[in-house]
């Protein structure tokens, strides 16, 4: 049984830069499909790491390189005021480039506060097919094996139920067996555009669902405990293919008020990556 009921088309809409504008910023407008399960007043960090990622490829493309490692910093609350993104190569280089992306959000006084940043290796491409190898083999089934729903919603076998609200009610999820943790493999994938009328390219998918794996490593009860992130770093072994992400996540805790989420993650074709998530532990009605 599929459900594919979602009232949103889009997590942005393009926006024309102001006449001013002359430093190469991008222009946004957020819609309710961006908003957080923790408040309805700030963007879930999903789609913000995916309009950076749109920045960091979208930045003096080549075709021979790829990017490697990608860490995504939230620095504040990434609010619903129009959101403007610029890029920038911080290191040039044949093999290696280092690119930089920020996210600035409009505050009511009209200024912009910069609210998140990604900064992404880009490695040279070659052919190391003779000795491709992934510490872990594919997922027990692929996305296109198992059910899919709208949401993130619970049954016997899964942690959290995180409903159909905000941006996790524009996800396409389909659970799996999982290796790591106590709770199962997830794939999913947005079911709406990254910004209104452009075709989401598979980079794009990956990191506007990928900040889910810390809500998937964990059977926490969220009426008990709050755990954000601040921060994603993802290492990647190959290139993505499909829109599909295959996360098998694992949130480890410790006794001074914060943690980590660790996730191996997957594509279609197999491992792909792994993930870590820095964790603020807070519990609910409590400091």
């Amino acid at each position: 049984m599929v459900n594919s009921s979602v009232q949103y088309t889009s997590y942005y809409e393009s926006l024309p830069a102001p006449d001013d504008e002359s430093d190469g910023r991008d222009y946004f407008r957020p819609t309710e499909a961006t908003l957080s399960v923790w408040a309805p007043t700030i963007q879930h960090g999903g789609p913000p790491a995916g309009l950076l990622m749109r920045a960091l490829l979208r930045c003096a493309p080549d075709p021979d390189q790829h990017f490697t490692r990608v860490t995504t910093e939230i620095l504040g609350p990434i609010g619903l005021g129009v959101n403007r993104v610029r890029a920038r190569v911080l290191r040039p280089g044949r093999q290696i480039t280092l690119i930089g992306a920020d996210l600035e959000v409009q505050q009511p006084d009209g200024g912009f506060r910069l609210a998140a940043q990604s900064i992404g290796w880009r490695m040279r491409t070659a052919d190391s097919g003779p000795i491709e190898r992934a510490p872990l083999p594919a997922l027990a089934a692929g996305p296109d094996d198992v059910d899919s729903q709208i949401g993130v919603t619970a049954d016997e076998s899964l942690g959290v139920d995180w409903g159909t609200i905000g941006f996790i009610g524009t996800v396409r999820s389909a659970r799996t067996e999982g290796r790591t943790g106590d709770t199962p493999a997830v794939w999913l994938r947005p079911a709406i555009d990254l910004v209104a009328g452009e075709q989401i390219a598979d980079l794009e998918s990956i990191f506007t669902v990928l900040d889910v794996a810390n809500g998937l490593g964990t059977r926490l009860r969220p009426d008990e405990w709050s755990w954000m992130n601040t921060d994603t770093t993802v290492h990647l072994i190959t290139k993505p293919r499909g829109p599909w992400l295959g996360i098998d996540a694992d949130m480890a805790t410790g006794a001074h008020g914060f943690g980590a989420t660790f996730a191996d993650l997957y594509d279609a074709d197999g491992f792909i990556g792994r993930s870590a998530q820095t964790v603020l532990l807070n519990k609910q009605g409590g400091s």
